[in-house]
């Protein structure tokens, strides 16, 4: 493995990345087994992805270090990881209500991570830093003060009282709020300490560029599944992804794409193929004489309402009874948006399954109703394991198609 002149990554050499291909099969593998878990039981512990984080971590480093020979770039790519950590460890307290399997947690230990989490930027910034920018000064402390008031309000209960019982939907306190947004603030500040890393004197250099393109990506994805508008399993798929195999193990057979990081191009990948499902449910509701909005008829199909506990998905009408009468639409997209971000109001078929005597009157209207449309229900990760792998083999799907019709 050669070391890349001018601090460059090289994403685009013919020469295979060796760390990346073990860390490649480690990914492979979970995604395997997640996609499996996924189907079964439409739930992935958490705990499933570490060995898969351990592998592609130290493979990462060795292979940012290979590339860079830059110690102070290592610890910025293990302070992006952590810090990612910390918030999902704040966000579901361990995940020891979430969860079959659980994580340690204790209030206690919130200060511990909290230190190492505050203690790896340091390290990257100014003590393994080839040259102090004091432009980073004022954004450590800015990242320092979010996760230490963050911290604080976790610690004393504050964001409990989001819990309190029969709050209204769309009702959200300012706890909730800062619970919800803060990283948002994390991955800016991390978003303009690599620009400045990028282009001062003394600082990384192009590979900052990878940091960037991980910290928008990885943020984007952590925020979407925290406001419950992206599956967790298949946020968190994304997310080790982009950590774990950053860049191309070797050049796909369509060539690199310009950017060279393989986590867009798995989500492009997946993107692309997931549209085959909505397509094929279109042409099935058409050929059953299914009738419905169109947008409907690509995202769901009606089933019996007596044996809707058998069947997979989200409830997609809403029903009413008065006088014996029963009424019944179709929920709007936007209203399904705000339910999503709001984490409840929507009825899913698990629930209904698990939780029978809690859903009693939605079953007594689903058989009332005959029928009854839900959305269909293929975990999103199987598209990401396809993406993943035709990726890896390849390359991106759509980039290539631009390169065919602008014939470059």
């Amino acid at each position: 493995m050669h070391k890349c002149s001018g601090k460059k990554m090289c994403t685009g050499s013919m020469e295979p990345f060796y760390p990346m291909m073990i860390s490649a099969i480690a990914v492979a593998i979970t995604l395997v087994c997640a996609s499996y878990l996924d189907i079964r039981d439409r739930r992935v512990p958490f705990i499933y992805w570490l060995p898969m984080l351990a592998a592609g971590v130290c493979c990462t480093c060795l292979l940012l270090w290979q590339t860079t020979g830059d110690a102070s770039f290592v610890a910025g790519y293990l302070s992006l990881i952590a810090s990612f950590l910390y918030a999902d460890y704040l966000d579901n307290r361990g995940r020891t209500d979430s969860y079959g399997l659980t994580l340690y947690y204790r209030k206690d230990a919130i200060w511990y991570y909290l230190a190492l989490v505050l203690a790896l930027p340091v390290l990257s910034w100014f003590i393994l830093a080839r040259s102090i920018i004091m432009q980073l000064v004022p954004w450590y402390a800015m990242f320092a003060g979010i996760f230490l008031f963050v911290s604080y309000m976790e610690y004393t209960g504050r964001f409990d009282e989001t819990e309190k019982p029969k709050r209204k939907r769309r009702e959200v306190s300012v706890p909730e709020t800062i619970g919800r947004w803060y990283f948002v603030l994390i991955i800016l500040v991390y978003g303009i300490t690599t620009v400045l890393l990028l282009f001062e004197n003394g600082g990384w250099g192009e590979p900052a560029l990878l940091l960037l393109l991980s910290s928008v990506f990885c943020g984007v994805f952590y925020i979407f599944g925290r406001m419950h508008l992206f599956g967790g399993a298949d946020a968190w798929a994304l997310i080790f992804i982009a950590f774990c195999v950053p860049v191309f193990p070797f050049t796909p057979l369509l060539g690199n794409p310009p950017l060279g990081f393989l986590a867009f191009s798995v989500l492009i990948n997946a993107l692309l193929l997931n549209l085959l499902a909505p397509l094929g449910i279109f042409i099935v509701n058409l050929a059953r004489g299914n009738r419905a909005p169109l947008m409907y008829l690509f995202f769901g199909f009606p089933v019996r309402g007596d044996a809707i506990q058998k069947e997979w998905g989200f409830v997609m009408e809403d029903f009413e009874e008065r006088n014996g009468t029963l009424s019944r639409k179709f929920i709007g997209f936007w209203d399904a948006i705000t339910r999503m971000y709001a984490g409840g109001d929507r009825v899913y078929t698990k629930d209904l399954r698990e939780q029978p005597e809690k859903y009693a009157r939605e079953l007594a209207i689903y058989r009332k109703a005959g029928t009854v449309w839900i959305s269909y229900a293929v975990p999103f990760i199987i598209p990401i394991l396809a993406g993943f792998i035709s990726a890896i083999v390849f390359g991106d799907f759509l980039f290539a198609a631009m390169t065919r019709v602008i014939g470059v």
